[in-house]
């Protein structure tokens, strides 16, 4: 949702923009080309091959482009960092890019044999091994319970404890079909393949993805500007539901009880929401784009 997205922060000449998920610099450019002449971005992003792949796409930007290596959950330090104290807008493209997903090295995708890795931070140490592999059964149960909301969870950690027994799980593959082994013959004539549920919790765990976004949400807040607009795109139910209790949260004054005749909490709204309902993509978008599908863009303006 590129156009969706960048038209709901509305971008003007001058104005300073956040993209806290760089990944290969398309929402960034087209960020960039809608603030010319003289509009700013700071693109964050912890994968060095996005990095490197932003760069030369938005090379032509100049300095008007700064991006740098980090987490997003830190937006607030980097920005200080950098002598920025607010911004016109913030934006976050949630969870793993078509670019990593497309590399087979990097293990987020079972369309690929490879190495169970699933690290957005290559220099991070926990990968998507060390989980299925080093895990109680609690743990991983719980990991596809409330990461991936598997109803097969019990099923399939169960096949992957007694696989371990025999040899650790070290490729995709072997967790694809392990997963497979353990699903109902009418569960594997759906649309969505049986292992993409469980595939998205581990890589959810490796990265630590919700305690992340949570810390994004508390601290994109402080640096917007009044005026200001914060744009989340999600592609899971658990992100959304962050991301709309914080947005509700900070759209609401006082918070005293009901039965006070006068409020004494002196809560003033930060935000005003502006996606009452989410906004989802086209029909077209999504023929063209199937990984869409499950996409929600919910955007806020700062008070």
């Amino acid at each position: 949702m590129l156009s969706e997205a960048v038209t709901s922060l509305k971008c003007r000449p001058g104005g300073v923009y956040l993209d806290g998920t760089l990944g290969g610099g398309g929402h960034a450019g087209e960020i960039l080309r809608c603030s010319a002449p003289d509009g700013r971005l700071v693109g964050i992003d912890l994968d060095d091959d996005a990095l490197e792949e932003s760069e030369r796409a938005l090379a032509d930007y100049g300095d008007r482009a700064v991006l740098v290596r980090g987490n997003y959950s830190e937006l607030g330090a980097i920005l200080a960092g950098l002598g920025i104290e607010t911004v016109d807008g913030i934006l976050l493209d949630l969870g793993v890019s078509s670019h990593q997903l497309e590399q087979a090295d990097r293990g987020f995708s079972f369309s690929h044999d490879a190495p169970l890795d699933m690290r957005m931070n290559r220099q991070g140490t926990l990968t998507a091994a060390d989980v299925v592999n080093g895990s109680t059964g609690d743990r991983l149960r719980t990991i596809l319970r409330e990461y991936g909301e598997e109803m097969r969870y019990a099923r399939i950690v169960k096949a992957v404890l007694a696989r371990r027994k025999v040899s650790p799980i070290r490729t995709t593959g072997e967790l694809a079909r392990i997963v497979l082994g353990a699903t109902s013959e009418k569960s594997k004539r759906g649309k969505i393949h049986p292992a993409t549920k469980t595939f998205q919790a581990i890589r959810m765990a490796v990265n630590d993805e919700l305690a992340h976004l949570h810390e994004a949400m508390n601290g994109g807040i402080d640096v917007l500007h009044p005026g200001g607009i914060f744009a989340v795109i999600s592609f899971h139910s658990l992100e959304d539901r962050i991301v709309k209790n914080a947005f509700r949260s900070w759209a609401k004054g006082c918070i005293c009880p009901p039965d006070l005749p006068v409020c004494i909490c002196g809560r003033k709204p930060k935000l005003k929401v502006i996606t009452r309902k989410p906004v989802t993509p086209s029909p077209e978008e999504i023929l063209k784009n199937p990984r869409a599908r499950s996409a929600k863009l919910r955007v806020a303006e700062r008070i």
